[in-house]
């Protein structure tokens, strides 16, 4: 699902739930068994993460669903019902278990947001084929199902990046990627109580203030591709 502005939330769902329906269908004739794996991107403000996830939609012909669209469909009760109701019968099964499992296991308390976003969450992975970016997805997903990335790069590149989009001084973007950095940080212990930092959280750390965009692509492809899971 690719974020445009001047479309609304209710219409990328309606086009997803298309797709999904267009996919299962093919699914069922072809009685496809095994997956791709999924992709979260979790990322450093600043750091590009969001660019390479779209580079690898577009080159793997995967979904996309970013930290915005992902909020606007779990804070609509309309559109994470139709998001959700997408799931079969085994797969709200897997569903509920997985999510009651993850719950018990990191002794989590969610609250109305957090079960919202964990199923709206866990019905894309159950359809498959997608890059997530942010909002804890790589906390959420069964890890066997998941390509796990943590996107770095170093301050001084991170500031100057955003100073750069957003045409403000360094000072300004250095105080916004702090912020947005401990917002990001606060977010994943609250909910998940883990730290982002934990390079045992993911599968795959891309720097990329060492390794160049077309570069840091072809490494994630390359897990990608050596990480097929059954359903």
């Amino acid at each position: 699902m690719r974020h445009q502005s001047t479309r609304s939330a209710q219409e990328m769902v309606e086009e997803q739930i298309k797709k999904w329906e267009m996919r299962r269908q093919l699914e069922r004739k072809q009685k496809e068994t095994w997956l791709p794996p999924l992709i979260t991107i979790s990322r450093e403000a600043g750091s590009a993460g969001v660019v390479l996830a779209r580079k690898l939609a577009e080159e793997l012909d995967l979904d996309l669903f970013d930290r915005e669209i992902l909020n606007q469909i779990a804070e609509s009760a309309e559109q994470s019902e139709a998001i959700i109701e997408t799931l079969d019968e085994k797969g709200h099964s897997f569903l509920d278990d997985w999510i009651a499992s993850l719950v018990s296991g990191r002794d989590l308390w969610p609250d109305q947001y957090l079960k919202v976003l964990m199923k709206v969450t866990g019905t894309i992975g159950e359809h498959g084929k997608a890059v997530i970016v942010g909002r804890g997805a790589c906390f959420v997903l069964p890890p066997a199902r998941t390509l796990r990335i943590r996107v770095v790069a170093p301050l001084a590149d991170r500031i100057t990046c955003w100073a750069q989009d957003r045409e403000i001084s360094q000072e300004e973007a250095r105080k916004l990627v702090s912020k947005e950095d401990a917002e990001r940080r606060a977010f994943v212990r609250k909910y998940f109580h883990t730290d982002t930092s934990d390079p045992l959280n993911y599968d795959l750390l891309v720097n990329l203030g060492n390794l160049p965009m077309n570069a840091a692509v072809e490494a994630v492809k390359a897990a990608w591709k050596n990480k097929p899971v059954r359903r």
